[in-house]
């Protein structure tokens, strides 16, 4: 299964890297949105995969009824969805506005826009 999850971010990450070298911006966000996904699959992959259950404490024995699942991977990756979602607002939001002041979309034409 890890070698599928491999793959799956390898295509992720070179799609992400692809859009992110266009001229278009919106190609732009699209790339950003592919990589963080990307981001989120390899933390996944990188905090193992394997059963867990929750980790509630047996009251007789003081021990775990099962082994608990690591809570740090879910954290982090709940934390860079949050992160990713609010990138990919603010660029949406910033696109939108660039393109209602100049009327593009096309990087290479921003670049005499600076005053």
């Amino acid at each position: 299964m890890e070698a599928v999850l491999a793959i799956v971010i390898g295509v992720l990450y070179g799609g992400g890297l692809y859009l992110m070298m266009r001229r278009n911006l919106i190609q732009l966000i699209i790339g950003l949105g592919l990589l963080s996904h990307g981001a989120n699959l390899l933390i996944f992959t990188a905090g193992g995969l394997r059963k867990g259950g929750a980790p509630i404490l047996d009251e007789a024995t003081n021990t775990y009824a099962s082994a608990p699942a690591d809570p740090l991977p879910q954290a982090l990756i709940l934390t860079a969805i949050v992160i990713s979602f609010a990138v990919t607002a603010f660029a949406l939001v910033l696109f939108l506005r660039t393109y209602q002041t100049c009327g593009t979309d096309d990087v290479d034409e921003l670049k005499g826009t600076d005053t």
